[in-house]
């Protein structure tokens, strides 16, 4: 297995730091390579006799079955967790069921537990840490021989420490042991050059049941002075038109040179997803499936896109990090979530390099405030966060928000007095978008929202270097 150069300086820093310590922290921007640096770690451990067996924990099962055939695949061995073989791969939901006969496998062997995106475990005792961090401090920590943290995002959006990570003191920044970030990534053709896209509009409307008329000149203003909220914008007809034209185009210019190129759109519930995939196969004739969470065959599903050449893959609580699908290219961020994590974990699908021969990566979504700031803050690998040192209420990790599968249809996040939103046209010459409305369900006197006029779209300067248009 060839390694990249910061692969094969990671791992000699780890077995250097392993020499006097058991724990390693490694942050590499998504989309690095970060499993096989871990493998290869792990197997240079096991021929020098160092440790006896491998556990790998990650917050999915689609990743835990990638990090499962790239482990078999460097050790040439069974990575199930039968007899004969170097070690398994569990999800992190796993931790709550592992009885004390599967704990002592820690205490009778030498043991690497190795944590893919790590921040998913918080705490830095029982008292507030979360219930994957729990079991962690208190059946790993002091039992395995090694342990080896991943992660391309080291902060948590509840502030709350990372397990087993180190914080200076007072400023409370994570220390890490190894960091190899986006700017790094890119110099290097580790990763591809984001191209960030976000959607404004230069004349909004909003009128009401009384017909009062309130203008507004960009979606800042909109948000910060009206009613209407961002999950109005992303579930508008209009605008979710108008941003899938412009990606839909953008792959398509793509895979002028890779046929293969995919497309990732990330909706904010299982009805705007599927309102998503009536748009883009019914309006815009592409070939596109659906994954989410409550769904049981999504992993299959994914490895399924993984491979073949349909164009679109649109997620609810799926594919935002550690997921593998080099051919995806392209990204629509229509998610209600705005944290930078989420953020940065659904830019990191594109960005991994494959060897296809156009290696753009374009995401767009709006110019919301939150993720137009997050854009511009990419350079830093580790945003400044807060971290608060204290007990917090333990709850569910996998709490990804959703409706119910059903009939496609939308409905206002808030029952307030019928509106309507105008996007109005202005003098603007940049493209223009024409659509008419798209109905799938039967409308209430609630809140309507049109976008009728044109947008303009504004591109984020990542790296102090013009974007290639």
């Amino acid at each position: 297995m060839k390694l990249r150069q910061w692969q094969q300086d990671c791992v000699n820093d780890a077995l250097k730091i392993y020499q006097n310590a058991r724990h390693f922290l490694c942050l590499a921007t998504p989309g690095a390579g970060k499993t096989r640096m871990a493998a290869e770690l792990a197997f240079r451990l096991y021929k020098s006799g160092k440790i006896d067996f491998v556990l790998c924990f990650s917050p999915s099962v689609s990743v835990s079955k990638s990090i499962h055939d790239t482990f078999s695949q460097r050790f040439g061995a069974r990575f199930d967790g039968v007899i004969g073989a170097v070690g398994c791969s569990y999800t992190y939901q796993s931790l709550l069921f592992f009885n004390e006969d599967f704990w002592s496998l820690l205490k009778l062997n030498r043991v690497l537990v190795i944590f893919d995106e790590v921040h998913h475990c918080s705490g830095t005792s029982v008292e507030n840490a979360n219930s994957w961090g729990e079991e962690i401090i208190l059946n790993i920590q002091k039992h395995a021989a090694f342990t080896l943290a991943l992660t391309g995002t080291p902060w948590r959006s509840d502030k709350a420490p990372i397990v087993m990570a180190r914080y200076s003191d007072p400023e409370g920044r994570i220390q890490c042991d190894f960091a190899y970030g986006l700017k790094e990534a890119t110099r290097d053709q580790v990763c591809r050059v984001p191209n960030i896209v976000l959607v404004d509009n230069e004349q909004l409307v909003v009128s009401d049941n009384d017909e009062e008329q309130k203008a507004f000149k960009n979606l800042q203003e909109l948000l910060s002075h009206s009613d209407i909220t961002y999950q109005d914008v992303i579930t508008n007809d209009m605008a979710m038109k108008h941003v899938l034209n412009l990606a839909i185009s953008r792959l398509e210019s793509i895979r002028e040179k890779n046929p293969e190129a995919g497309g990732l759109i990330v909706a904010s519930s299982v009805q705007h997803a599927l309102l998503i995939l009536h748009i883009l196969k019914g309006t815009f004739n592409q070939s596109a499936v659906l994954v989410s969470y409550k769904d049981p065959r999504a992993a299959k599903t994914i490895e399924h896109f993984r491979t073949n050449s349909i164009q679109w893959i649109v997620s609810v609580g799926m594919v935002s990090e550690g997921t593998d699908i080099p051919r995806l290219q392209v990204c629509c961020h229509l998610s209600r979530v705005k944290t930078e994590l989420y953020f940065r974990q659904v830019l990191g699908r594109i960005l991994r390099i494959s060897k296809s021969a156009n290696q753009e990566a374009w995401l767009y979504t709006f110019a919301e405030p939150k993720l137009t700031e997050f854009a511009k803050r990419l350079k830093n690998d580790v945003p400044e966060c807060e971290v608060i040192f204290e007990a917090v209420e333990k709850k569910d990790d996998h709490n990804v928000q959703g409706l119910p599968l059903n009939r496609p249809s939308l409905t206002p996040s808030h029952n307030r007095d019928s509106q309507q939103l105008i996007f109005s046209y202005s003098d603007s010459k940049n493209d223009t978008v024409m659509a008419t409305s798209l109905t799938l369900s039967e409308h209430s006197n609630t809140e309507v929202l049109q976008f009728l006029g044109r947008f303009r779209e504004k591109m984020v300067n990542v790296f102090d270097s013009p974007f290639q248009t």
